[in-house]
């Protein structure tokens, strides 16, 4: 599969629509479902294409990734490690200290209120690090 140059002078927004144009199956279905329930949480989600050709949501830093696979598509959370998961959707890179992602095999469902809620979590942690303004030590 060709991947989409960013070059060529499309916006990030339009690459991710070609990319799931171009996969064409299960997975081109749950990656744009999975990029609606993104955008119906935060309207005003920054859609970026990164890494040679990954989604990637963002709202005061990366939200989430959305990668295609042969066998699978990945939504890697920037922060998932530090993000409450009580309907346990994270299935994948479970090990490391920060990054925490939901792997989707073909035929499976996914808690759309619980990933909802997952995402609302990452853009809060998200604005809460936000740099402010330092203030000054006083003497």
């Amino acid at each position: 599969m060709k991947k989409p140059d960013a070059s060529q002078g499309q916006s990030a927004s339009e690459l991710i629509s070609q990319r799931i144009a171009e996969l064409g199956d299960w997975r081109g279905d749950i990656l744009g479902r999975m990029r609606k329930l993104v955008k119906e949480t935060d309207p005003e989600v920054v859609e970026e294409w990164k890494w040679m050709g990954t989604p990637v949501w963002s709202h005061d830093g990366i939200i989430c990734t959305g990668e295609s696979y042969k066998d699978k598509i990945k939504l890697t959370f920037a922060k998932g490690a530090s993000l409450d998961d009580p309907a346990g959707l994270f299935n994948s890179s479970l090990d490391g200290n920060t990054r925490r992602a939901i792997d989707i095999l073909e035929g499976e469902e996914i808690d759309e209120p619980a990933f909802k809620a997952l995402v609302r979590q990452a853009i809060a942690l998200n604005s809460a690090g936000k740099s402010k303004p330092s203030k000054k030590a006083k003497p």
